[in-house]
């Protein structure tokens, strides 16, 4: 792509989305040159098209497919600026699956099994302060607040920063990574190079092979962690608004998922058949 390559690159740093998000962006538009051989100016619509059905072909996923659409629709419609292009692009259908929740027995043997002090601290971190696996892996040591019990998430989705609750068995935990690790830098979970934080890769890794130990056959990854974080918050009673705040979510929609999936919820909530007849059931009329 060459000089457009370096104007959408430049246009997605101003736009100031995510490093990943931004490297997405422009690794589907890469593909969708490579696959034409031409420049994007010479492309239009239909060649988009037949370039995501080429994908579909392939076997991508539907989210592959709305990655690569919104890549797409940030070269048409603001590096390119040919908005009509952009706006015919229609959004892939991404079918939302129930999360796999692990109840806190799972979490406890889960953590137990991490062979890696500074992987499996990353993952306590994140259920014990509902933070996303890159957010704790981009703690700085002064992030850890012990006076106020506060942790303070640096840039999280959005570029927004937030505070969250430092509990005290955390607290007392990362005091013991400290005692044996000694971190040199300003990362509180630092990476095998020099200067850099631990990636969110090694901790998939690490918590991979402490999932096969367990022979637990749920779905986990590290998110699972603040997926539990969430539902065991709602669980013993927690308002979801203050939740929402913990987690960052801008919209209350997305903090509500989690009360979907919460099994304990569910299995709280009384059928109005319980209560036909009854001295509760008045209120029914």
């Amino acid at each position: 792509m060459g000089e457009l390559y370096q104007q959408m690159e430049r246009d997605l740093k101003l736009k100031n989305l995510a490093a990943s998000t931004q490297a997405a962006y422009l690794r589907c538009c890469r593909g969708f040159v490579q696959y034409h051989m031409k420049s994007p100016r010479e492309l239009g619509e239909a060649e988009v098209k037949e370039y995501l059905e080429h994908l579909l072909m392939k076997g991508a996923g539907p989210e592959t497919l709305k990655m690569c659409v919104a890549g797409l629709k940030f070269l048409y419609g603001v590096t390119l600026d040919r908005p009509k292009v952009a706006e015919r692009l229609l959004w892939p259908k991404v079918p939302h699956k129930k999360a796999d929740i692990l109840a806190g027995s799972e979490v406890l043997k889960l953590l137990g099994l991490v062979k890696s002090l500074v992987s499996g601290m990353v993952l306590i971190t994140g259920y014990g302060a509902g933070l996303r696996v890159g957010e704790a892996c981009r703690l700085r040591v002064e992030d850890i607040d012990s006076k106020r019990m506060l942790i303070h998430v640096r840039l999280g989705k959005g570029g927004k920063d937030r505070y969250v609750m430092l509990s005290p068995r955390l607290l007392t935990a990362l005091r013991r990574y400290w005692a044996e690790v000694r971190p040199t830098g300003p990362w509180l979970f630092p990476g095998r190079k020099q200067g850099t934080h631990l990636s969110p890769a090694a901790v998939q890794m690490a918590l991979r092979k402490a999932v096969k130990a367990a022979k637990l056959k749920k779905r986990v990854t590290p998110h699972s962690m603040r997926h539990a974080f969430a539902t065991h918050l709602l669980e013993t009673g927690n308002d979801i608004r203050l939740i929402q705040a913990l987690l960052g979510h801008a919209s209350i929609r997305t903090t509500a998922r989690y009360a979907q999936v919460s099994r304990t919820l569910v299995a709280r909530a009384k059928s109005p058949l319980d209560l036909l007849g009854t001295q509760a059931g008045a209120v029914l009329g």
